[in-house]
């Protein structure tokens, strides 16, 4: 495994300091790769992930929310004896799974649709008025001169 040193970044920033924080905590966690997903940007504050759920119906997935981070999880209905089914072939998993993602600041989900064996989360960053850039007008000062201070 590869060892990726951060610190160099860490002195030409200034406030992102997290971001290279959950960096350093990323490299040596594994990557899950079951169900797969993308993670799209759909517009300039507007981010779709689109998981893929073959097999998975809406009561078979949960999605969840808190603080800063977005949980996703699906887990089939165990088989009864009746409705057992006998596979010659299974190359569609089903099986269970948990998918963690954790949002930037002001990330909030919008909905979710499940289509055609994909689960769309939309997402949308929207900064409350007082986090948004503003414009600074600078004032010319005015200074006196020596000779208009005169003491009479």
């Amino acid at each position: 495994m590869q060892t990726i040193d951060f610190s160099p970044f860490y002195r030409s920033t200034v406030g992102f300091d997290r971001v290279f924080n959950r960096l350093d905590t990323l490299v040596g966690q594994e990557a899950k790769t079951y169900p797969p997903y993308n993670i799209e940007r759909t517009g300039e504050d507007a981010y779709r992930i689109s998981i893929a759920v073959a097999g998975f119906a809406n009561g078979d997935i949960a999605i969840e929310t808190k603080e800063n981070s977005l949980v996703v999880k699906g887990a089939k209905p165990a088989e009864t004896a009746e409705k057992a089914r006998e596979f010659l072939h299974r190359g569609i998993a089903e099986r269970a799974f948990e998918l963690r993602f954790q949002l930037a600041d002001y990330v909030e989900v919008q909905g979710a649709t499940l289509e055609n064996g994909l689960l769309h989360l939309e997402l949308k960053r929207e900064l409350p008025e007082s986090k948004k850039p503003r414009t600074i007008q600078i004032n010319a000062g005015t200074q006196a001169s020596i000779e208009d201070q005169s003491v009479n």
